[in-house]
């Protein structure tokens, strides 16, 4: 993320979206000013694809990974959300993947953003930095795609359709944090009560960038249970067994608890 003041709340949406579920605002503070002290380092796996692919185009910002290359269709894109937990969200696991869902309904030419963990040299960084990798990449992809953005994704798809308009040929966005006082909500009035000088203390704590672990912080350190992701996930008590255990083990590295921080 790039050391300036921040144009929108859209990149903390999975922390503010926590912090209006629990109604506490001042708790939502408290565990921000704690987040000032050393990072915990994280010991889990990094989540993996759950479906076969290869890595099309490597960016500063990105990896393109292009999961199916057949026909002559216009490309599609997922442009997945990278603020707390990976792109693998889009190809979590076997019954729970919007890549495999697409292809089952026909789609030939699949392909998915990879973001990249911000190190500290692309703390400069701005979104026109991210959008003309988007752009390179739909580049690659023959210049025109059906664009799907997902959460994080969402906004980022739309501000680069709004740029580049004659490269997108459909835009879905699901779950995208567009606007937040379209309707009100816990969140929007959240949102808008939230000082600004919040973010930029964030972002200050990370060198100029948003970290991860400080993100998960505001989460808390709880490991959820078993139920509680059976019913995240969706997955009916009658599967069980081997069958369910690779779905729970792949959520926590996807979502690993968040070591060393106290629980708001």
């Amino acid at each position: 993320m790039a050391d300036q003041p921040f144009p929108s709340i859209a990149f903390l949406w999975p922390a503010l979206a926590a912090a209006s579920t629990s109604g506490m605002m001042s708790a939502f503070a408290g565990q921000l000013a704690r987040l000032g002290g050393a990072v915990p380092k994280s010991d889990s796996p990094t989540p993996k694809w759950a479906t076969a692919n290869r890595v099309a185009l490597e960016l500063p910002s990105m990896r393109l990974r292009e999961f199916c290359a057949g026909g002559r269709a216009v490309p599609t894109l997922i442009c997945a959300p990278f603020a707390l937990h990976r792109a693998t969200i889009a190809d979590f696991a076997p019954g729970h993947s919007l890549v495999r869902a697409l292809r089952g309904a026909g789609l030939s030419h699949i392909c998915v953003t990879d973001w990249l963990s911000a190190g500290p040299e692309m703390r400069y960084l701005s979104i026109d930095n991210y959008l003309a990798d988007l752009d390179v990449a739909v580049d690659e992809l023959g210049g025109n795609v059906d664009l799907i953005g997902l959460c994080q994704g969402g906004w980022m798809a739309l501000l680069f359709a709004a740029r580049f308009p004659d490269k997108v040929h459909k835009l879905v966005l699901a779950g995208a944090p567009v606007d937040v006082r379209a309707g009100e909500s816990p969140l929007s009035r959240l949102a808008a009560q939230m000082p600004l000088a919040m973010f930029e203390q964030l972002v200050e704590f990370g060198g100029g960038r948003i970290l991860g672990d400080r993100g998960l912080g505001l989460w808390g350190a709880r490991t959820l249970e078993s139920a509680s992701v059976r019913q995240l996930v969706q997955v009916p008590r009658r599967i069980g067994g081997p069958g369910w255990g690779r779905i729970e083990t792949g959520f926590h590295q996807w979502a690993p608890p968040n070591r060393g921080l106290p629980a708001p």
